[in-house]
C-alpha cells in the first residue's frame, strides 16, 4: 500500500496516517517494541571510571601511609633513645622475664650511680612492685643505710618483702648497716611514712626517690583483677584492693556525660561519644559486669573500617586505661604526689620518674617545669656549658653520659629535657616497655 502525502495535507491528517499500526496497514504482524541495542560506548567509559577511581583512591592510601611512616621518622628522630648498652644478665638476675622484667633498669642505676657529686645513703621506692629496681639499687650501694618502699598492692608488698630479705642475708653486709621498711600505702603518702621511719631523715630529706607508674606483669596478668583486656575477669581495677570504687561502679550508675569524660579525658577516645551511648544502653539489659561484656561493647561499636582486629583492641585498651585512671584517681594522685617527693629530697637528691602513657608523661613534665620555676621551659643549657667551672651551678658530674641536656631553675635542675626512652633491644624483649618514658629532677 502507497501513502501519498501531498503538499495540501493537514498536519492533523498527517498525524492520523502516521498512527496507523502495521497489521491495520496490512504489513504483517511484527513488533514495533524498541529493541536494546548495547552501546560499547557506556560501558567502556564506565569501566575507565571505575579504573580511574581505582588508582585515586590507591594513590590517596598510599599518600597516607606516607605520611604516616614520615610521622613515623620524625618521631623516632625526636626521642632521646637511651644509648647504654642492653644488659639481659641484670634484667633476669632482679627481674623474671615470664612475669616481671623492670624497665630501663639500667638507665636507673646510672641516674642514681654514686659519684664525686652524689652518695646515695637513702633511698625510697614509691612503687615497689616486685622489687626488681629496689634489689639492684641496694646491691649497687654498698653505702645505703636507709631503704624505704611503698606499694598499695598487698601481693606486691609480700613479693617485694621476701625478695629483699632474700637479698640481704646473701649479701656480704652486716645487717645493722642498713636499715630496711616496707610500707602498704600509696605514694602521695610518702611524708607521713618517712616521719615514721625516722623525723631525722624527713628534715634533711633522701637521696633518691623513684616512681615507677607502669603497671607489673603480676597485676595485668591476674584476670581477677580486671585490668587486661584479653582476660575474662570482674570489672575491678582498683590498684588497692582496699578501695570502694571500682569500674563496674563507673559504667552502670555513673552519669552519662562523666562516662563520657572519662573515655575523652583518661582514654583520649575519638569515638567516646557513641562508646557513652552504648554503655548507658546496656545498664537497661542489665548493666555490665565483666571485661568480657566490655570487650564485646567495645567490638561491636568498633566499624572493620577501624583497623579490625586491632583497631578494636587498641579501643579497648583505651577504654581499660580511662576507666583504670579514673578507679584509682591516678592523675591527681600523681601531681600531688611529685611536689610531696621533691619537697623529701635532700639537696643534690634526685626523683626519677617512669612514665608509661602520654597524660602521666605530660603530668611529669609540667610539674617538674613549675617545681623549677620554668613553665615555658627557657632556661635550657646544654651539658659542655655545665661543665664549665665558672657556672656557680656547676654540680653534675661529667661522667654521666646520659645527660644530655638539662633545664634549670631557682629550685632545682631538670636532668631530662627530652625523657629516656628504651632501646631497641629491650623494646624487643619487653614490649611493654615501648612506650615508657624517664625523667629525672634534681634538687638544688
Amino acid at each position: 500500500m502507497r501513502i501519498v502525502v501531498s503538499s495540501s495535507m493537514s498536519a492533523a491528517r498527517l498525524f492520523s496516517i502516521s498512527s496507523f499500526s502495521p497489521s491495520r496497514l496490512g504489513l504483517g504482524a511484527f513488533s514495533t517494541t524498541p529493541q536494546k541495542i548495547p552501546f560499547v560506548g557506556i560501558t567502556t567509559s564506565a569501566k575507565r571510571n571505575h579504573e580511574r577511581t581505582k588508582k585515586m583512591k590507591k594513590k590517596k592510601e598510599d599518600s597516607k601511609a606516607m605520611a604516616k611512616s614520615q610521622a613515623a621518622i620524625v618521631k623516632e628522630k625526636r626521642r632521646t633513645r637511651s644509648d647504654r648498652e642492653f644488659e639481659l644478665d641484670s634484667v633476669q638476675r632482679y627481674g623474671d622475664t615470664a612475669t616481671h622484667i623492670p624497665v630501663l633498669l639500667g638507665e636507673v642505676l646510672d641516674v642514681f650511680s654514686a659519684s664525686k657529686t652524689m652518695s646515695l645513703r637513702s633511698f625510697v621506692d614509691c612503687t615497689v612492685g616486685a622489687a626488681g629496681h629496689s634489689s639492684a639499687i641496694i646491691q649497687a650501694h654498698p653505702e645505703l643505710r636507709y631503704y624505704v618502699g611503698m606499694d598499695i598492692d598487698p601481693l606486691a608488698r609480700e613479693k617485694a618483702v621476701a625478695r629483699i630479705d632474700a637479698l640481704l642475708r646473701s649479701d656480704s653486709r652486716s645487717p645493722n648497716d642498713m636499715k630496711t621498711y616496707t610500707f602498704l600505702k600509696n605514694f602521695r603518702y610518702i611524708k607521713s611514712v618517712l616521719s615514721e621511719v625516722d623525723m631525722n631523715l624527713l628534715d634533711s630529706g633522701v637521696d633518691g626517690v623513684l616512681m615507677d607508674l607502669g603497671m607489673s606483669s603480676m597485676q595485668v596478668n591476674n584476670p581477677e583483677r580486671g585490668f587486661s583486656v584479653l582476660g575474662e575477669g570482674p570489672l575491678d581495677m582498683r590498684m588497692d584492693p582496699q578501695a570502694s570504687l571500682r569500674a563496674e561502679d563507673i559504667l552502670n550508675s555513673w552519669p552519662d556525660a562523666e562516662v563520657g569524660r572519662i573515655l575523652r579525658e583518661y582514654g583520649e577516645e575519638s569515638n567516646w561519644h557513641s562508646l557513652q551511648n552504648k554503655i548507658v544502653k546496656a545498664r537497661s539489659r542489665g548493666g555490665l559486669h565483666s571485661t568480657g561484656e566490655l570487650v564485646d561493647l567495645i567490638r561491636n561499636a568498633t566499624s572493620g573500617s577501624r583497623g579490625g582486629r586491632q583497631g578494636w583492641i587498641k579501643t579497648a585498651t583505651r577504654v581499660f586505661q580511662a576507666l583504670r585512671i579514673a578507679v584509682n584517681d591516678e592523675l591527681k594522685t600523681l601531681e600531688d604526689s611529685l611536689y610531696a617527693c621533691f619537697d623529701c629530697l635532700a639537696p643534690g637528691g634526685r626523683l626519677a620518674v617512669i612514665s608509661f602513657h602520654s597524660l602521666e608523661d605530660r603530668i611529669v613534665k609540667q610539674t617538674f617545669l613549675d617545681i623549677i620555676g620554668s613553665s615555658d621551659g627557657y632556661g635550657d643549657i646544654n651539658k659542655e656549658s655545665e661543665k664549665n667551672p665558672t657556672n656557680p651551678r656547676t654540680d653534675i658530674d661529667e661522667n654521666q653520659v646520659w645527660i644530655k641536656q638539662m633545664i634549670h631553675g631557682s629550685k632545682g635542675t631538670i636532668l631530662t629535657k627530652r625523657p629516656i626512652t628504651p632501646c631497641e633491644d629491650e623494646e624487643k624483649l619487653n614490649r611493654r616497655s615501648r612506650s615508657a618514658k624517664l625523667r629525672v629532677i634534681q634538687k638544688i
